[in-house]
């Protein structure tokens, strides 16, 4: 198994019709946050499918895979890096893949929304022993957008076990970021933190709401009855 071959399975199901709509809805042209950015027109499960089929590659092949031209490309290596992640026994191999992330994250190699979101959320299990996530996640948002977004979604981990308050810091975090994908991951995971606590959810979002971004509230009352907020 090779990066190589990787991509020569991508191509074979490359569609231009939908490559030349996914340019545009991921924002790729000039001044957009998807600037550059090349697509094969490959829809997402069979994306996974074939990150499935190489799902044993080794870890020098999936930063090269990562740092394809290709955007699809980049979503197999991320994808093939999570069922790593998952199916790794041992601590230390976790720690390699999640070290490895982290790099890709800083390099630019995720450099989308779906990227980040098919990805932080089931690598934040990595931060839950954490004796400080919070400032963990602060230090991770000094980065780029991608690292921006990541610091917020890797909070989903800790909604499932119950621990909301870093998604509520990192959201008050954000109260004053300038980008509109912040805002949506926040009132995202916002959202999500509702249906494990509401009540903690609308104690939040009365205490924040006046300063909060129109998007970001709007995702995290989806859910809530109307009156509560």
């Amino acid at each position: 198994m090779s990066a190589n071959e990787v991509v020569e399975a991508l191509k074979e199901l490359a569609n231009p019709v939908l490559a030349s709509f996914q340019q545009r809805y991921f924002k790729t042209g000039k001044g957009e946050y998807g600037e550059g950015d090349v697509f094969l027109g490959i829809k997402v499960p069979q994306v996974r499918e074939v990150a499935k089929s190489f799902r044993y590659l080794e870890t020098s092949d999936i930063r090269e895979l990562a740092q394809n031209t290709y955007h699809e490309a980049r979503f197999a290596a991320l994808a093939i890096l999570v069922l790593q992640y998952k199916a790794a026994k041992q601590q230390p191999t976790k720690d390699q893949l999640f070290a490895l992330y982290l790099e890709l994250l800083e390099n630019g190699a995720v450099n989308n929304w779906d990227l980040v979101d098919a990805t932080a959320p089931y690598l934040g299990v990595q931060l839950l022993n954490l004796e400080d996530p919070v400032g963990y996640l602060k230090n991770l948002a000094k980065g780029n957008l991608w690292e921006q977004r990541a610091a917020i979604m890797l909070t989903w981990a800790f909604i499932k076990a119950g621990k909301l308050e870093p998604t509520f810091q990192m959201s008050e975090h954000y109260l004053s970021h300038p980008h509109d994908l912040i805002h949506k991951a926040c009132g995202w995971m916002l959202r999500e933190s509702g249906k494990r606590d509401q009540q903690a959810l609308v104690e939040f979002l009365n205490r924040d709401k006046d300063h909060m971004p129109r998007v970001m509230f709007r995702y995290a009352i989806e859910r809530l009855p109307r009156g509560l907020v």
